[in-house]
Parts: structure tokens; C-alpha cells; sequence
């Protein structure tokens, strides 16, 4: 018999009614259709499924529903706001920071998480906190470069 679980996402509550150890994942896609955030890997390895929790830059396909009930939670669907792209959604098309797209949702809600407590990060903090984000495509340097403009630098090329 499934339980009830509240869960906040994107500033709208939900009642989902579920088993405590489904992923918060699949719920977000699946009851909620909230397609943005990714399945990746299942293992919580690759960070496509990057979602806010409370702020915090959490892997939704390893955070069961039970552990994320009663949190804000934040998605790829609700950085936008009346009409305006984020300024991090912004700076990955500015800076050409998708080319398959797949890991694109998960890098910038990382490096959202990452800005708003360090909105100056610097390049090495930027590398070590989106390290574990992997793109398959390789596109390493014009991430760096997204996550720089959004910090209000110019992208450096020279940066590790």
C-alpha cells in the first residue's frame, strides 16, 4: 500500500502517492511531468539528474521520495521566471555550453547551486564543484565558459 508524500517543487505543493523508496526521479517525471531533469546513470554517478533540494545540488535518481518529502525542491523547469531565461540558462547558450543537450539540465543546476553561495566563484572553485557532471559530448571548456559569464566574468580561455 503506497503512502502519501508531500513534496514542493518548483513553488507548487504535490501529494504523491507512492512507495518511500521510489526515486525522486522518476516521480518528478513521471507523476508530475517534469521531463527536464534527466536519467543518466541510475547510480547517482553522472549528475544529469541534478534537481535543487533546500538548495543543495542533489542527484534525484539515488533521493527516494520518503527522503525528499517536505523540501523545496527545485528542477531545471523552475529556474525561469516571467519570460526571462535564468542567467546561467542564458550563459550555456550564450557560450555554446550543450551539444547533445542530455547533461545540460544537471550542469546548470549545479552551477546554480554553486552560484548562489559563492556567486564569484573562481575557476577553481567552478571546476572542483562541476567536476562530477559529466557531459559525454566533452564539452568541458565552453561549460567552464557558461559558468564564468553567469559569475559576471569574461570566459578565460587559459582557465584550467
Amino acid at each position: 500500500m503506497p503512502d502519501t508524500f508531500t513534496i514542493r517543487v518548483n513553488g507548487t505543493e504535490h501529494a504523491v502517492a507512492t512507495d518511500a523508496d521510489r526515486p525522486l526521479l522518476d516521480v518528478l517525471r513521471e507523476d508530475l511531468a517534469l521531463t527536464g531533469t534527466k536519467y543518466g546513470c541510475g547510480e547517482g554517478a553522472c549528475r544529469a539528474c541534478t534537481v535543487l533540494i533546500d538548495g543543495e545540488a542533489t542527484q534525484a535518481c539515488i533521493t527516494s521520495i520518503e527522503t525528499a518529502a517536505g523540501s523545496e525542491i527545485e528542477t531545471i523547469e523552475g529556474l525561469a521566471a516571467s519570460g526571462q531565461l535564468h542567467p546561467v540558462q542564458q550563459a550555456f547558450i550564450d557560450q555554446a555550453g550543450m551539444q547533445c543537450g542530455y547533461c545540460v539540465p544537471g550542469q546548470i543546476m549545479t552551477a546554480v547551486a554553486l552560484l548562489r553561495s559563492s556567486p564569484q566563484a573562481t575557476d577553481e572553485e567552478i571546476v572542483a564543484e562541476m567536476t562530477g557532471n559529466l557531459c559525454r559530448c566533452c564539452n568541458y571548456e565552453n561549460i567552464l565558459a557558461a559558468v564564468q559569464q553567469a559569475a559576471g566574468r569574461a570566459p578565460d580561455a587559459s582557465a584550467p
